[in-house]
């Protein structure tokens, strides 16, 4: 039970990240990601003080960290200002369904069943859904390649989740020094290839909105549910994000649920849920 919670805690912050992101599209992706995980990482402050080995993890260890949250928000956020908001964020949110569909190739013991071959075919359906819609809705009425970018952030981030399960255990409070690198890392690539902008009070607030919770507080939620529960059951939770994240997308931005975003949504959930069907994580050999 303390695992569920930690997960649905987590899952409660994910669900304003594409909202925040949208609202703060006017700054360039390097910085806000930059600034945002540099924030988050601060959380991690008081535990590395009472315990500086918290920090001393593996390189390979930490690359994988740098990669997932580096990765992960960045491509997001760039798929974000280049295709309709609602329909990239269904589309990044296969990760839950790869996470299920990969698992095979990152742990060993699983293999993959028919159900989960099913969802996953579902479960692009549901994308390919989402990017048509969203095509038809264009005053051009072209394919965007902000899907790409989308697409490849639900990658990198079932594979970060996946492969945090095989590395060496380590402390929760290191993903703060995957959030401090990750950020550095970000305000150097935006001195180097990014305008610079000013920013507002509003943007500083939001800022503080997005590093404290979806980029600092849930990492920490996830990791801790990872650690103390089962990634399957842990997983089915996860299928609570996109339709939270994508409800408050149509709140903020005055869209109205359109079919086929609705269909997109519904063959996506429906594909989670078929991939986690009891029996269909079976270890190999059962």
């Amino acid at each position: 039970m303390p695992a569920n919670f930690y997960a649905l805690g987590a899952i409660a912050l994910w669900v304003s990240l594409a909202a925040l992101g949208v609202a703060l599209q006017h700054i360039p992706p390097f910085l806000l990601t930059g600034i945002s995980l540099l924030m988050g990482s601060l959380l991690a402050l008081p535990f590395v003080l009472k315990d500086r080995r918290a920090w001393q993890v593996p390189a390979s260890t930490l690359a994988l960290g740098v990669g997932g949250l580096f990765g992960y928000h960045f491509l997001l956020f760039i798929a974000l200002r280049h295709a309709p908001a609602v329909e990239a964020n269904l589309v990044n949110y296969l990760w839950p369904l790869l996470m299920v569909v990969l698992a095979p190739l990152f742990l060993p013991g699983i293999r993959l069943q028919a159900l989960q071959v099913v969802a996953a075919l579902l479960g692009f359906a549901g994308a390919a859904m989402a990017i048509l819609g969203a095509s038809q809705s264009t005053a051009g009425g072209g394919w965007s390649w902000g899907f790409v970018p989308a697409l490849a952030s639900a990658f990198i981030w079932a594979s970060y989740s996946l492969l945090t399960q095989r590395v060496k255990p380590f402390p929760t409070a290191a993903i703060g020094l995957f959030g401090l690198v990750s950020g550095l890392l970000s305000l150097l690539c935006h001195w180097a290839l990014e305008q610079q902008v000013a920013l507002g009070g509003r943007d500083w607030g939001l800022l503080a909105v997005m590093g404290l919770g979806p980029l600092g507080a849930a990492f920490f939620l996830w990791d801790k549910a990872l650690k103390l529960g089962d990634a399957r059951q842990i997983g089915i939770f996860s299928y609570l994000t996109p339709l939270g994240s994508t409800a408050l997308l149509l709140l903020v931005s005055g869209r109205p649920l359109s079919w086929s975003i609705g269909l997109a949504a519904t063959l996506i959930l429906g594909a989670a849920a078929l991939g986690t069907w009891p029996g269909s994580a079976r270890p190999a050999g059962t």
